[in-house]
């Protein structure tokens, strides 16, 4: 059974190519289940418009793949509570992004 950080490790090369940030780094990934072999990501984007969407569903759910032992890996994209930059962004991305407190 595959852990959940080997799952979160796994996801910290994915990218959003608009910010040009990792999605662990933006504070996107709600979640992560594991039962077995198959594996759930929760996730939000910075808008529910985002254009990069659908192509950051795909990156996860492949990067979710890479990991030994998944055998069935599905994105969920969540809504509640919103993506706020200031609270689930790292350290680091803040700085990124020019957030000042």
């Amino acid at each position: 059974m595959p852990a959940t950080k080997d799952i979160a490790k796994a996801l910290e090369p994915v990218i959003d190519p608009e910010i040009h940030l990792s999605i662990v780094d933006l504070g996107l990934i709600y979640g992560i289940d594991v039962d077995g072999g198959k594996v759930d990501v929760f996730m939000t984007l910075t808008t529910p418009m985002c254009p990069y969407g659908p192509m950051l569903q795909e990156a996860t759910k492949r990067a979710v793949e890479t990991v030994p032992g998944v055998t069935q890996a599905e994105v969920k994209l969540i809504w509640e509570p919103a993506w706020d930059p200031h609270q689930m962004c790292t350290e680091d991305a803040k700085i990124n992004l020019g957030i000042m407190w």
